[in-house]
């Protein structure tokens, strides 16, 4: 067995058997898919090289890739363009968060049979609007009124998509009231004193917690199986219908939080967070414009789990389809840079996070961007082998089980 299959074996162990195998396979796929669901590996070894330069400490997702920006209704009810993964959110140096994402960039562009010299161009472009951001000491931000180009095109599309659409998806006529679709493969049927306790938990939160929806109640639930990291993690999707208009429905959805990926390896002191749930929401609200919809945290049977009105898996950019086009490229690009940087302004000052000050003094020395682009180049080699040599003991049977 290769190093890297016991360090995924050691990170996954605790988690659901059954739902850990679905992930070992998902992660055969691709390049970068590995690279999505390994974050801890990234970070473990990025902590042991100690390579990267000096930077200000601040509020970080944790996990920054091109797929963890995507849209997302906010409480305002408006479509709004962002950073929208906070699972492994932590307090860490600058460049930690933005080594990850351009080493995403670089696995990415590989993934899609891109050309070196224009992954090169797109990840220097990401530093380089990083930094002006900062330097401009002002957080923006993108919702479909202020949008440009592709992403403008993105959000329209999003805006004009009805939450019905999103029902038909997710479920069907069942007793003459709907119920969650049990033929998706992304759901699982529920046992029935589970399920029973999982409505009543959310029945409780929907009358007693200010972020829940006022005049619904639970009528189905199911285990959601969504993401590539998370997916081990206990996960449900309920189906709430309205008591004053029984047509109407909302679809909420239930995360289990265990704590970040970067906590071993970050050597930072950490504020005391009540529950890893509590932690994610708080620093989401920090690092985002505007909260998705119903974003709220709990305990249930002991665990703590974050919850939010549900969003489509589909809503980020799809590269693929625009792996041609050079200027939607670089318009994707800056504007995530732009966005990265607003986060940690906006957070700025925050329980031990860089001040504005020395945020804009960071942007403003931008010798560091060679050593964060000369550190990604050299991890995206890493990760290739990292990925041959899982893939071989995968197909081994190694991963699951099958073969010691």
């Amino acid at each position: 067995m290769h190093s890297i299959s016991k360090r995924m074996l050691q990170y996954n162990k605790g988690l659901l058997p059954d739902m850990v195998q679905i992930k070992y396979k998902l992660l055969t796929e691709n390049l970068y898919r590995f690279y999505r669901g390994t974050c801890h590996i990234f970070y473990e070894d990025l902590a042991k090289a100690n390579k990267l330069p000096p930077s200000p400490l601040t509020w970080a997702c944790g996990d920054l890739h091109l797929e963890n920006f995507g849209s997302y209704k906010a409480d305002n009810r408006l479509v709004h363009f962002d950073l929208n993964d906070f699972d492994e959110a932590i307090l860490a140096p600058a460049s930690w968060e933005l080594a990850r994402m351009v080493t995403s960039i670089l696995i990415a562009f590989q993934s899609l049979k891109i050309e070196k010299a224009r992954a090169y161009k797109m990840a220097k472009l990401f530093l380089k609007t990083y930094s002006a951001t900062l330097c401009n000491e002002k957080a923006y931000y993108i919702e479909s009124k202020t949008a440009k180009g592709i992403v403008q095109t993105f959000l329209n599309a999003v805006s004009k998509r009805k939450k019905k659409s999103l029902l038909r998806k997710r479920t069907q006529e069942k007793k003459k009231q709907l119920a969650i679709v049990l033929d998706d493969p992304r759901h699982f049927e529920i046992e029935s004193t589970l399920k029973r306790e999982l409505k009543h938990h959310i029945t409780d939160w929907i009358i007693n917690n200010n972020d829940g929806p006022y005049n619904y109640e639970v009528v189905d639930a199911a285990f959601r199986l969504a993401g590539t990291g998370s997916i081990g993690l206990k996960r449900y999707a309920f189906l709430l219908r309205s008591t004053l208009n029984s047509t109407k429905y909302l679809l909420i959805d239930m995360k289990q939080e265990r704590a970040s990926a970067l906590e071993p390896f970050v050597g930072i002191k950490q504020p005391k967070w009540e529950t890893e749930a509590e932690r994610v929401v708080a620093i989401q609200k920090r690092m985002q414009n505007i909260p998705p919809a119903l974003l709220s945290h709990s305990v249930f049977q002991g665990e703590s789990y974050i919850i939010q009105e549900m969003q489509p898996v589909k809503d980020s950019i799809n590269f693929k389809l625009i792996r041609d086009r050079y200027r939607d490229i670089y318009r994707v690009i800056d504007d995530m840079a732009m966005l990265t940087a607003s986060s940690q302004l906006r957070s700025s000052g925050r329980q031990g996070s860089a001040n504005a000050d020395e945020l804009i003094a960071f942007g403003a020395n931008c010798q560091w961007q060679d050593d964060i682009l000369d550190y990604a180049i050299k991890y995206t080699e890493k990760i290739k082998k990292y990925h041959t040599e899982y893939l071989a003991d995968y197909k081994k049977g190694i991963l699951n089980g099958t073969k010691q």
